[in-house]
């Protein structure tokens, strides 16, 4: 079992950078692939990020290529979510995400664990 808290979110302008990151517990992290999902109001949650259990591996939704870096620290137990040149676009609630299988899926349904959420916005 793995338990996953964010933090990190807040209200930022367009072209600007966040920070997210996530914190874990359980003997599962580290041998878990972790991933970053998003859901804006009224749409789907949709793939955003996700990293192997080594952190060699990274797969990143189209849309935030080139702007979003996934990286993890075994030692810490943690995955964060560097996120630059955000748009509008980029406003919703991001969560955290582990797979124990190791597997880097870019479907929430992939994913047995998920955290509560933290609310990124935004402004133009």
């Amino acid at each position: 079992q793995v338990q996953l808290v964010e933090s990190g979110g807040g209200l930022v302008q367009a072209g600007g950078s966040l920070r997210l990151s996530c914190g874990a517990s359980g003997r599962s992290f580290s041998s878990s692939a972790m991933g970053w999902f998003r859901q804006a109001p009224g749409k789907a949650r949709e793939f955003v990020a996700a990293v192997s259990w080594s952190g060699g591996s990274t797969r990143y939704a189209d849309s935030v290529k080139g702007r979003f870096t996934i990286s993890r620290d075994n030692a810490k137990n943690s995955v964060a979510l560097q996120m630059n040149s955000l748009k509008p676009e980029d406003t919703a609630l991001y969560y955290c995400a582990a797979n124990p299988s190791g597997f880097i899926g870019t479907v929430s349904g992939a994913y047995p664990y998920w955290g509560q959420g933290t609310q990124v916005t935004v402004s133009s």
